[in-house]
């Protein structure tokens, strides 16, 4: 696609290197390690399929060194985007000896994505007095975005709410939902996505449900239909939803659809700079429960938080959720979502994501316009 912004390239990834080196020394870690994980995509520029053999990187005070399987030595080798020595090992040899045998002497921080096999087999090889949770240290680099990083985030959701409008648009009687979601797929696509990372559609009492029913539903005149999906941009995702109704809306929804609009507007408006991430998550709850809903988790009401972090992974921290004190800074970007069920009969969500600037939370797609007209505010994607 022409308007397509360009990839992360090696100059910012040295960057994030050098800003995660730092906070090594802070602390005084002397190796993070990193397994097939987005964190290893955003260090690196390696994205590689997590299994049960261990691909990864080690990042050391003064130098990178990727471990991988013998056999995938070429490939890994051409996708690297910053440069280091590759260790393999055999099929029939232990890559957490390997591993073990590489790190320095003194405290490492393992990537806190890897699976809990992996760090047993390591613990087996180096004790736990040397392991620490390394999270800390990348998710306070991860959680604030870059303009590049923004940049890729828009085109994803730029794709994806003009993939809504045309799923809205051809609609039709009798259709099933998992023809509705091969539709998005083709469409995401076509748009230069990386197709659909994941599709949520569902009709009538299935909207009730967060995260929709198990049956493929025909679509019937007067069912609330609520999507779900997204796709990604050089690995970074979008996540948008919509709500309405394949016909004339009843009284009811529209007072929930309406509730719903209200209560995403205060949780923007409650995004300040230096507030708490929880903020948000109260502004919402305050205007469903002047509505009638909840209060807290009750239903009809808000069943979750109101909206997570999101970058390389649909879902990061820090989460506008009760509990979250993270102070929100530039950069930061989050899903706002506080979704309302009424049980066995239908649920409404207005998903769509902000990001914190110097002035303030800043909307990548404006909220719907209307129940009868979700799309008229938002541009044509070109």
């Amino acid at each position: 696609m022409p308007n397509r912004p360009p990839p992360i390239g090696a100059a910012e990834r040295a960057e994030r290197l050098a800003a995660l080196r730092r906070n090594m020394e802070d602390i005084g870690v002397k190796a993070v390690l990193l397994g097939s994980t987005t964190s290893l995509k955003y260090f690196t520029g390696v994205s590689w399929h997590a299994s049960e053999r261990f691909c990864g990187a080690i990042v050391h005070a003064n130098r990178l060194e990727y471990v991988a399987p013998r056999f995938e030595l070429e490939k890994v080798s051409s996708i690297i985007g910053v440069p280091g020595e590759v260790l393999t090992w055999e099929e029939d040899e232990n890559p957490y000896r390997l591993i073990a045998d590489r790190l320095p002497t003194g405290r490492v921080a393992l990537d806190d994505q890897i699976a809990l096999f992996m760090y047993l087999r390591l613990r087996g090889e180096m004790g736990d007095d040397r392991l620490i949770d390394g999270g800390p240290l990348i998710n306070t680099l991860r959680r604030q975005k870059s303009a590049s990083e923004l940049a890729l985030m828009q085109h994803a959701k730029d794709i994806t709410l003009e993939v809504h409008r045309r799923a809205w648009k051809q609609l039709h009687e009798g259709q099933r939902a998992s023809e509705v979601q091969r539709f998005i797929d083709e469409q995401h696509r076509a748009f230069g996505g990386n197709g659909t990372t994941f599709c949520i559609v569902s009709f009538g009492e299935d909207t009730s449900l967060p995260h929709g029913g198990e049956a493929d539903r025909a679509l019937a005149p007067g069912a609330v239909v609520l999507i779900d999906t997204g796709t990604q941009i050089d690995g970074y995702n979008s996540d948008i939803t919509r709500t309405y109704v394949f016909g004339e809306p009843t009284t009811d929804v529209r007072k929930v659809w309406d509730a719903e609009k209200e209560a995403q507007a205060a949780a923007f408006d409650a995004a300040i700079l230096g507030a708490p991430c929880e903020a948000a998550d109260y502004a919402a709850r305050v205007v469903l429960e002047r509505h009638g809903f909840g209060p807290d988790y009750r239903l009809p009401g808000l069943p979750h938080r109101t909206g997570h972090g999101i970058g390389l992974d649909v879902h990061e921290a820090p989460n506008l959720c009760r509990g979250d004190i993270t102070p929100l800074a530039p950069g930061m970007c989050f899903s706002n979502e506080p979704m309302v069920v009424v049980p066995g009969r239908f649920g409404v969500r207005h998903e769509d994501h902000f990001y914190m600037t110097d002035k303030g939370p800043r909307w990548f797609t404006q909220p719907a316009a209307s129940i009868d007209d979700p799309f008229a505010n938002a541009p044509a994607f070109a």
